[in-house]
């Protein structure tokens, strides 16, 4: 894209056009690693699944983009110039910062027949402190977002199973993100005040995916925001953090087909 290189995990299968496209889109200082639990389960429902790698992040070349507005043109260009949504639907899924972006893209893309935004709020403000952190001290901020990323099962290791502790995972994802990129991801989502906007020119249904042990995104913001989407569904997977897909990926898998039918 532009010159420059764009990794997307298809679970293995080649990209039809015609097939309904079903787009992952990650969240901050996150690569397509995180929707890994997913991927094969929906590459084997017949339809394409794309888990791209942002701009800057994973294995996905360039700088990181600024705004929430352009990681959408981003995101609907690139889908364009692959044929996605030209016969066939698409549906996209975003993780926190993530649902902002496929939020913004749906507006802009009227080939989208489902939202799901996982881990969400709008407006999604980050704290003065974390941001500081971030810009001026890498791991000190990787280390406080990985607290607060889990659900106190799940710093106790008591989620996850076969031996995995789950914050470690999650990590080695943050670390292997190029410097900058935290802060860059960060900024966005405190800047980002689209969201009404948006909301009021998509009239696709809209599933939100909430954690009631979420401390990012609580689930009383995702009970505001459903309640503001006249087609929205809420979903609340109990005791489970902002790190949904990897405390509770068969919920949210489960959750997702059930919406789209698959």
């Amino acid at each position: 894209m532009n010159g420059l290189p764009v990794f997307a995990d298809t679970g293995g299968r080649m990209f039809v056009p015609a097939l309904p496209t079903l787009v992952f889109i990650h969240g901050a200082q996150h690569d397509h690693f995180v929707w890994k639990p997913l991927v094969n389960r929906f590459a084997d429902a017949g339809c394409n699944v794309l888990a791209v790698d942002l701009p800057g992040h994973g294995k996905s070349g360039g700088p990181p983009l600024s705004s929430i507005e352009a990681l959408a043109e981003w995101l609907v260009a690139w889908l364009t110039k692959l044929g996605a949504g030209k016969t066939a639907p698409i549906t996209l899924v975003g993780h926190s910062m993530g649902s902002l972006i496929a939020l913004e893209a749906a507006a802009r893309l009227k080939q989208v027949r489902h939202l799901v935004m996982v881990g969400t709020a709008i407006p999604m403000p980050v704290a003065p402190t974390l941001l500081d952190a971030a810009r001026d001290n890498e791991p000190q901020a990787m280390a406080l977002i990985n607290r607060w990323l889990h659900s106190p099962r799940a710093l106790r290791g008591a989620v996850g199973g076969h031996g995995l502790w789950l914050p470690a995972i999650n990590l080695r994802i943050m670390e292997r993100q190029p410097r900058g990129v935290l802060h860059n991801d960060l900024a966005a989502c405190n800047a980002y005040r689209n969201g009404p906007a948006a909301l009021s020119q998509i009239d696709c249904p809209v599933t939100i995916i909430a954690g009631t042990a979420d401390r990012m995104t609580s689930v009383k913001a995702a009970r505001r925001l459903a309640a503001q989407i006249q087609n929205a569904q809420l979903i609340e997977l109990e005791n489970v953090g902002h790190a949904l897909m990897a405390e509770a990926p068969v919920a949210v898998c489960t959750a997702i087909a059930a919406a789209l039918s698959l």
